[in-house]
This record gives C-alpha cells, structure tokens and sequence, in this order.
C-alpha cells in the first residue's frame, strides 16, 4: 500500500513543533507579520466602529401590551391601537419608545384614577429609531394609548408582506412579522429590547376567510361592526415576553394538526393544497416538544405550538413564542420529491426552533451581548434532538463538517470577534448573528457537556431554566448554575473562550518512557495568517481528551490544560500504539503534531482504525496548517489520497469542501484542469462502488453520499459521470425516467457545468414549472455553474427578476460567483452595477452580509481586497461592516496562499500526471 511506504517520508516532509527550527519559525512569524502590516494598511484590522447609542431611559416600562391591529392586503398598509399599562418608575412628563417607519395619529396617557391627558408633541429620533411622547404634566402609573399607520413593506422585516400564488394561479399576499433582532418597532411603538418584557393581549381585524394567528390560541372571533366580510379574532394572553417573539400572521393556509404525549397541540401551516407536505415537521415536532420537556425537566409553557411556512422570509426561521415561523424549505417536505438532505434540514431547523420556546424564549438574554446564549445553545442542542429522533443521521460527525469547522474557519481571522460582543446601535446587532454566535457558540456548548458530564449538565440546565424562567439572564447565570451543579470552575474555564476572540493551536510531540508515553503539550493562538505574532498571546483553559489505539473510541485521559505548557503521562502505552488528542473531535482547538506521531496515525485513514469524525478532524486541521502556510498544501493532498477506502459521508463532505476551497483558489491559475483531474482520481473509486441506483439495504447517509460523489466527478468532467447525467438528464426533461430527488441536484450541476445556452432554458422552464420552493431552490443554487459569460449574465439578469423570491436572490448570484473565474467577476460587476436595488432590498438585515461574502471572498489577487474596501467606503452598508472586512481579509489570505503554494501544487500534480505510481 502506497501510504504505508510513503508515511515516514510524508511525516518528516512536514512542520511539526515543536517548536519548528529557528530560522524556519522566523520565516513564518515574518510571513504572517507582512500579512498583517498589509490589513493595517488597508484599514482592515481595526474592528468596525462603534455608533454612538444609549438604551431606553428605565423611568417608564410596560406591564401589558393591548394591541389591535388591521392590515390592508391590498392597498399594504395597517392601522393599529395599542393600550399599554405601564409602571413609573422615576418622575417623568415623557416617554422614549421605539418607533420605526410608524405614523403616530394621536397619544394619550390615562394615569390610575385620573383624567387622561393627550401628548403635547412627537419626537422622532428617527437616526436610533425612537420617538419621545411628551406630556403636560408628570406622569404616573397608568395607561398609554396611541393609535398609528404604517405600511406592509416589502423588506422581509417587521410586518410586512409576503407573496404568494394560490392553486388558481391569482397572485395574493399574506401579512406576515419577522421582529429579531429590532424590528417589533416597525409593527407598533414599543420598548423594544429584551429585557423589558410584559404581556400581550394581541387582536387582529382580518376578512373573514382568512387565517389569523398569534402566539397564543384563539379565545375569541367575531363579525366586525359594519363589515360582513370582515371579523375581529381575539388571542389569549401571552406569558411576560420580550417584544422580539411577538408574532402574527394573517393569510390563507392549510393545516396538520396533532398533540404530543405531553398534550400540547401541535399544527403545522402549509400553503393551500399542501397539507400533506406539512407531515414530516409535525412528526418531528411531536417528538422533539416532550424530548425538550424531559431534558430540562421544565413543562412547554403554552397550550399550543404552531409552525407556518412563509413564502417570502429572510432567515430559515424564527422561535416566535407559540408561533414558529419558516421559510417553505425548512418546514415543507414532499414525500416523493424532496431529497434526504431536506428532510434532515428541516429537523434541525425545527429542533432548533422548538430548543428556543426554553432557551431564549422562557428565559431571555438580558441584553445582545448574550445573543449566544440563545443562539449556540439551540445549535448545539438541535443535534442532540436529532440524534434522538433519527440516529442513523450520524448528526454528530456531520456537526463537526458543518458549525465546529465553519467556526473555526471564521474565528482565525484578525476579524473575527468574541461570543461575547459588546452590542449597541441597532445597526450592528445584525452583524453578530453569524458562526460565531451560532456555530462556535454551539462548539464550545458541545465541549463544555463533554467536560462535565450529561448529568450534571442537564441538573445545572434545570437549575438555570427554573431560576430564571418568565425573566432575563447573562451568560455570568448560566456558569454559575452549571457550576453549582457540576463543582466544576466553569466560569474560569468558559470566560477564556467567550470573552475572547479565536482558539487555541496546541502542539504536542511525544517520547517513549519504558512502558509509559510522555506527552509534551504548549499552545498558542491560531491564526489563519500563520504564527501568532507577539509576547501577549491568549491563553485559554482547555479540556483536552487523549486516545490510543488500544481503543481508539475511549478517552485514556482527561485533563485540563490551563498554562502554556504542560506535560503528561499515559501509563502502559506500547511502542508500536498510535496517541491521539482531542478524541471526537470535541474540543475547539486545532492539533499539531510531531513527525513521528502523524506518522503512526496517518495509516489508520486508509485502515479506517482511526474512527470517522477523528479522520475528519485529522484531515481539517492539516488542510487549515496549510492555508496558514504552516505545512505544505502539497503534502495535505497527499494525506488526501490517503482516503480511497473511507466510507463515511461526512468524511467525504468535509474533504470535497476542502478540495472545492483549493480549486477555487486554483481557478486563479492556468493549471485549473490539473487540479480537476485530482478531484476525479480522489472520488472515482468511491464513486464507481456507489454506482447510480440505491442498493439493497441503504438508508440516509447512503443517498447524501451519492448525490456528494457525483456532483463533484460530474462538476469535474469525468467522463462516465457526465454521459450518464446526459442521459438521465433527457429521460427527466422528457419524463420518460424521473429523476430521483437525491439526484437532482448532482445531474443539474453536471449537465449545466458542461452545457450549453439550450441546457440552460431548459433548467430555467423547469423552474418555472417548479410546484414545489425546494425544486426552485435546487436549480437556483446550480445555475451558476454555467459556463459561458453570456450564459452567465443571463443568470445574474433572472437573480433580480420576479421569478426568484428576494430571499433567494443572494443564492443565485452567490452560486454564479462560486461557479468560475469569469462568474466571479461578473458577479462582482452585478453587484456593484445594481448596489442601489440590492442594498434596498436588503439593507439592515444579515442577507446583505451574506451577499457580500459569497461574491467577493472567492478572489485570491491583492488588489481586489483594496478594491472591495473603496466600494463599500463609498457605498456603506452599516450592518455588514465586520463582514467586508473579514472578506477583504480572506482575499489577501488567498493571495498569500497562492504566492506561497501554487508552484509547489502544480510540480506535485504534473509528477501525478507523468508518473502516478509514485506521485
């Protein structure tokens, strides 16, 4: 075998500390000490700048909202009345309110026994989105009135309208809410921060044949004076909520309804004629509320939890309180149509969603700078449900392909942040709902259960939940009840990864002491620049778990690393045993290690010893060393031939999005196709075992690793693969032979990347005949790959026009600039030629964020992240400050990467060319 004769060759060939050789460590430090006088030159090093913002004054709050509201489906407007009881705290003849795009009529103020007394004035502060109501005299306890306008807008924010087609084919619009993080004040004046909560008493007027809902149940619906076609429906009282999970919806919908064990209603709201699609999410939903219930050992609070698929929304979803909003594609699976990886999108999306109505919702952060708290909790524990409700997803080794290393990849920037991020002016709330606050903020949950224990873990939850439940909490309450519960130092422990920003490298060699194994270990930051440059490096307390191969699913040992350096001892640890840190690939750090101890673990890749989410990890790492220019890029990809036998989807996930990140950085180069003839050499073999047709006996993950294979063998040109995509491609056109949902997407990508401007009509009619949003979204996302720049134009033309929903704009135009060297430029170009449409569409909210970086990180040239800068300095986009400098980041990254590597890469892939026995 190839790899058992070239390991210690390989092993040495590589930079392992440690430390390196002296003159080789200054190279590097020297490496990484440019690439950083370069982000200061361009201004990129700086964090984004703080606006100057000050929260409510705390004089007046509320204790109840009475709110009445009644929208216009056709002229877009709504008018609104709202009562609100509210407690003085401190003498005041004002009140400071959140107020955004609201008119307001008249404001009057009723104090407890008293005569109501009408505002003498408004003052909007339209900059920080407040109005200020001032009044006669000093106020005290009572009830505000005030009756306002505003308008159904059309940005997918506050309440606003939605689109939709009925099976008639007449257009319609629902009038829908999304309010996280600030926009409840777009809906009706409030004090719209988490901390204040109060109650609801929500009303809505709506014409009679429509579906009206809320956060709570129906407990009322009535004829409307002077209005036959129209009723007045009246929900419950809500629990004391923050005015971000208010919701309302108003529209026409079918519905599937059940109770979970616990007796709680459940439904799920679908389109017209499309109940049946709303059955696999109720199925989830029924199991996923008594396994929350049971884990926290906290009952769900409400009588009734509802789920509605929302035509045009921003997110994927959101955990209003009792009323779950979503896009189609994370709630709506077809039974015939919709591949395995939407069935397993949508239970983790409503794992996630429903892991709020505790954790977020029950108890609150008390202000954004916890926005983790709500949003890394529900991310990790979205895994944990679906574990329990579908084990044979392996969700576990897929978590670490998908949030442990996005986090990591994000979190070696010099713009990156901490969890914990200090949050003001509304403009950057937005800027924080990234990997981070998501991902890492999942990673370090799923390290801290691991260190103290799912017992322990699940007592200190309760004791969390219980204490704090209907008010708001800081991270600084969590650690402590886990701490309570555990006698663990969790908060010393957890302060040095969310109060900080990035994650430890540690470094560990290894010295045979007669029948003992000496470990010696030091860390230091990673950083995707190469070498931590200077003498205040961060250290964080880290829980390190080492394996053998004695059993290579067992931790031997665990400790915790707290200082720079350390050493440790394992007991009856044979020569010829390999060692392993961070067992499962759990804790968030990066592991480099000695020549001679890669050398005894890379045969377990090939021998499969090593277990699959430990030969992800092994591979990740060495893949981020050399992008760091720590280690060769050629040497990686010999590690990566070294996967011929691996077997497990997630493995293979990981390794094509490796390969996929090398060959757009190679796509700046004229030796493109050589790295495309690696690709085809990795995956062939798997790919002829896996064939085109199910087999007897497959399941899940069978499907995600064929559709994976032969998108990246047909995006490729491998021959077989393209003829067959071809002909299973015209049979589906045809509808002689449809194609199976899980091969959808691999034979769309195959025959566009090798097509022509016929092929592409042809996937752009199928669109539109498209019934279902996931048939859209599957050829949205794939149209990019297009290979024509006058082919590619086209697609950016069809990304604004009104047959792509707004939310999926961003994926069209992102697929075009992933999809080729010239669809990169042309993307950039589009963006920058309709900035104006674009930044109104999405100004304010993450989707603009998201924009920007799938269109301008794939460059790899210095210029560009210069270019890129001016844009925006021209053409601010406030709420994605940190994003374009973490783009622009990113280009000179990849431009470092490739002056680095690039020769190297291209000698390695001709000697495969001339000689493959021996490359």
């Amino acid at each position: 075998m190839w790899l058992a004769a070239a390991a210690p060759s390989l092993a040495r060939r590589l930079l392992f500390l440690g430390p390196p050789p002296p003159p080789l460590l200054l190279l590097l430090l020297s490496r990484s000490s440019r690439r950083r006088r370069r982000l200061h030159s361009l201004g990129l090093a700086a964090m984004p700048e703080k606006r100057p913002f000050e929260r409510l004054p705390a004089d007046v709050s509320p204790i109840n909202y009475s709110l009445c509201l009644k929208p216009d489906l056709l002229d877009f407007t709504f008018e609104g009345k709202l009562e609100a009881a509210a407690q003085v705290r401190q003498a005041t003849n004002q009140i400071v309110m959140n107020c955004a795009d609201i008119d307001i009529i008249t404001a009057s103020y009723a104090p407890e026994g008293d005569e109501e007394i009408h505002a003498t004035g408004f003052n909007y502060q339209n900059e920080d989105e407040k109005v200020t109501l001032s009044f006669p005299s000093i106020l005290q306890t009572g009830t505000l009135k005030i009756d306002f306008v505003g308008e159904l807008n059309d940005k997918m924010k506050g309440f606003y309208r939605s689109k939709y087609t009925t099976p008639s084919g007449e257009v319609r619009y629902a009038a829908v809410t999304q309010f996280e993080a600030t926009d409840a004040r777009r809906a009706f004046p409030c004090w719209d921060e988490p901390a204040i909560k109060a109650t609801f008493d929500i009303s809505l007027i709506v014409p009679k044949d429509r579906v009206a809902l809320s956060n709570m149940n129906v407990i009322d619906r009535k004829p409307y004076p002077d209005d036959e076609n129209v009723v007045e429906v009246k929900f419950a009282r809500t629990p004391v909520m923050s005015t971000y999970l208010v919701a309302f919806v108003v529209g026409e919908y079918d519905f599937v309804e059940t109770r979970s064990k616990d007796g709680v209603c459940v439904r799920v709201y679908t389109p017209v004629g499309k109940a049946e699609q709303g059955k696999f999410a109720l199925e989830v939903a029924a199991k996923t509320l008594p396994f929350y219930k049971d884990y926290f050992n906290v009952p769900y609070p409400l009588p009734k939890i509802d789920l509605i698929a929302i035509a045009d929304f921003a997110a994927g979803a959101m955990e209003n309180w009792g009323l779950v909003t979503y896009r189609e594609t994370a709630l709506l699976i077809d039974p015939k149509n919709s591949c395995s990886s939407s069935r397993q999108w949508v239970a983790l999306v409503v794992g996630h969603e429903l892991a709020h109505q505790w954790f977020g919702n029950l108890v609150t952060m008390e202000w954004w700078t916890h926005l983790w708290l709500n949003e890394g909790f529900a991310s990790w524990i979205e895994y944990l449900c679906v574990d329990h409700c579908f084990p044979e997803y392996d969700i576990w080794t897929q978590f670490v392909s998908a949030d442990y290393t996005r986090a990591q990849e994000l979190d070696a920037l010099d713009n990156s942040h901490p969890i914990e991020v200090s949050v003001g002016h509304p403009s950057e709330v937005d800027e924080i709902f990234d990997a981070i606050s998501y991902s890492k903020g999942a990673s370090v949950i799923r390290m801290l259960h691991d260190y103290i224990g799912d017992k322990d873990f699940k007592k200190g939850m309760n004791m969390y939940l219980t204490k704090f439940q209907q008010k708001n909490a800081a991270t600084e309450d969590l650690w402590e009840s886990l701490e309570n519960a555990s006698g663990k130092p969790i908060a010393a422990v957890m302060n040095t990864w969310t109060k900080q920003m990035g994650f430890p490298l540690i470094y560990v060699e290894a010295e045979q002491v007669e029948d003992d194994r000496l470990l010696r270990l030091s860390q230091r930051k990673f950083c995707a620049s190469g070498p931590y440059v200077g003498e205040d490096c961060p250290q964080w307390m880290v829980p390190i778990t080492i394996s053998t191969s004695e059993d290579p699913n067992l931790a031997k040992l665990k400790i915790l690393m707290d200082k720079p350096e350390m050493s440790v001892v394992l007991k009856n640890v044979k020569p010829d045993q390999w060692v392993k840190l961070n067992l499962g690939t759990v804790g968030f750090y990066r592991t480099q290690y000695s020549s001679a101890m890669l050398e005894s673990l890379l045969p377990g890749i090939r021998d499969l010893s090593l277990p699959p989410v430990d030969r992800l990890g092994l591979q990740n790492d060495l893949f981020s060393l050399a992008r760091a220019g720590i280690i060769s890029t050629v040497e990686v990809l010999k590690v990566m031939e070294a996967f011929v036998n691996e077997p497990n989807y997630t493995v293979w996930s990981d390794l094509s999005c490796n390969l996929g990140i090398l060959s757009t950085l190679l796509s700046h180069t004229d030796f493109y196709e050589e790295i495309q003839e690696f690709v085809k050499d990795v995956f062939s073999p798997i790919g002829e075992r896996l064939g085109w047709d199910p087999k007897p006996g497959e399941g899940h993950l069978d499907a995600l690793l064929r559709g994976l294979v032969l998108g990246k063998l047909g995006k490729a040109g491998h021959k077989a693969t393209l003829e067959e995509a071809r002909r299973r491609f015209k049979d589906h056109v045809e509808g002689k032979q449809i194609l199976s949902a899980d091969l959808r997407s691999p034979v769309y990508l195959t025959v566009l990347k090798h097509g022509d401007g016929t092929t592409l009509d042809i996937m752009l009619k199928l669109h539109k005949q498209a019934d279902m949003q996931e048939e859209k979204n599957r050829i949205e996302r794939v149209l990019g790959a297009t290979p024509s720049p006058e082919l590619i134009q086209k697609v950016l033309t069809f990304a604004l026009s009104e047959e792509v929903r707004p939310q999926d704009t961003v994926s069209v135009i992102g697929g075009v600039a992933g999809g080729s060297k010239h669809g990169r430029k042309a993307a950039w170009k589009f963006i920058k030629d309709n900035w104006e449409e674009l930044y109104n569409r999405y100004q304010g909210g993450f989707l603009i964020s998201r924009l920007i970086k799938l269109s301008v990180e794939g460059f790899a040239v210095d210029k560009m992240a210069g270019e890129v800068k001016a844009f925006f300095e021209s053409h601010p986009a406030p709420s994605a400050e940190r994003t374009i400098q973490q783009c622009c980041e990113n280009i000179l990254l990849n431009a470092a990467w490739l002056k680095r590597d690039a020769e190297s890469i291209h000698q390695y892939l001709l000697q495969r060319k001339a000689s493959p026995a021996t490359a």
